[in-house]
């Protein structure tokens, strides 16, 4: 089980949600980091009192300095700083809970220290996946996944003799594995057509029927741009080809994700729409932690029920199927461009129904490799979140 973590991002969603679980197994936090939000980093800091506490910039920095003068704690800043909590000696597992891109350097960071990586950042494998899980494999490092579907997927496939693919390569026919299924809510605009979800709004978007999430993740759930996300992340987590991935709607959110094996046998994982299971998973693996967590009471439940997606009123799920299929650092072209529209949605600033847009016009524009190094995923991503502030007129 994990005794101590460095946790980056802190004061998000998950990052609040880890600590709980902290408190509750008693696994001690070597570093915390966060962006601007001061405030509940120092009440975290004077908690958990971590030797680092890490911040974005250097202003809030040095604020958060003043604060915590007098507590052994060492404050840092910026990509530095984030590789830094994420390298720390004292530190078994890193939580990797930051949004977007951020997360790739510190994750690559501790996978070189081999540390055990809880991953809730899906955007680190969108992007460069293949270099991510190359270096795992080189430097002995685990990977946890944490969303909730994966972590379902990781679940369904304890005891599972070869967890290849069918059709893989080996002695036999492949593997015992003949696709994974991610489950998806729907988001708040289920049932809706591309011209009724158009023009929805923010507080629109931010209204998920099952779960409580921060703002990003949450519109991504509303395009189902979350799931096309998770789609090239199982990919990759779970060596599958993206003819053996599959998504269902799954209204309820009672059923997480399953895995169907090559003799017909479906595997779920069930449980309440808390993030706080799949947390603690990742922590205590590969046991499982004794939790005062209500369980999921079936007498109770709704019916539940499935049904395929739209990919024509979700067009965001589409392209991220595309980009899966085409490879190379189309994925990465595909996340920045979503990251700079999701961004511009929340501050007001483009409908909803601009986001597939945007997204769909940085892929038809950019020209992409396709065995792309490090240098180039993160050339694409700057090209694609160019490409979608000049298209709303924020750069000359």
């Amino acid at each position: 089980m994990t005794k101590t973590i460095s946790l980056l991002g802190s004061t998000g969603s998950i990052g609040r949600q880890t600590l709980e679980v902290c408190r509750e197994l008693g696994v001690r936090v070597a570093a915390l980091t966060a962006g601007r939000n001061i405030d509940l980093l120092e009440e975290q800091a004077r908690e958990f009192r971590p030797q680092l506490a890490v911040v974005s910039e250097l202003e809030p920095a040095l604020e958060l300095a003043r604060r915590l003068e007098g507590l052994p704690i060492e404050v840092a800043y910026g990509v530095d700083g984030l590789r830094r909590a994420a390298s720390l000696a004292e530190s078994d597992t890193v939580v990797t809970a930051v949004v977007g891109m951020a997360g790739l350097f510190p994750t690559l960071a501790a996978i070189e220290q081999g540390k055990r990586v809880a991953l809730a950042n899906k955007e680190t494998l969108v992007c460069a996946g293949e270099l991510v899980m190359a270096a795992a494999e080189k430097y002995g490092a685990e990977i946890i996944p944490v969303d909730s579907e994966h972590s379902a997927i990781f679940q369904c496939l304890q005891g599972c003799r070869d967890r290849r693919p069918e059709g893989g390569h080996g002695p036999d026919t492949g593997g015992e594995v003949r696709r994974v299924i991610l489950t998806c809510s729907g988001g708040p605009f289920y049932g809706m057509s591309r011209a009724e979800t158009a023009g929805k709004t923010r507080a629109d978007a931010l209204r998920h029927p099952n779960w409580t999430m921060g703002a990003k993740i949450t519109v991504d759930c509303a395009s189902l741009m979350n799931k096309g996300l998770e789609f090239i992340e199982a990919m990759h987590l779970f060596a599958m080809p993206p003819d053996q991935v599959s998504v269902v709607i799954h209204r309820q959110s009672i059923i997480h994700s399953m895995v169907e094996f090559r003799d017909g046998a479906v595997l779920a994982q069930l449980g309440t729409p808390d993030m706080r299971l799949p947390i603690r998973y990742a922590l205590t693996y590969p046991r499982r932690g004794a939790s005062d967590l209500p369980a999921l009471d079936l007498l109770s439940c709704p019916p539940l029920t499935f049904a395929p997606p739209d990919l024509e009123a979700f067009p965001c799920l589409g392209l991220a199927m595309d980009c899966a299929r085409t490879g190379g650092a189309s994925c990465a072209v595909l996340n920045g461009a979503n990251e700079a529209a999701v961004a511009l949605f929340l501050r007001e600033e483009i409908p909803f129904g601009r986001i597939p847009e945007l997204v769909e016009g940085a892929l038809n524009a950019i020209l992409v490799k396709s065995n792309p190094s490090l240098e180039d995923i993160l050339e694409a991503d700057r090209l694609a979140r160019d490409y979608v502030a000049r298209a709303v007129g924020r750069m000359a």
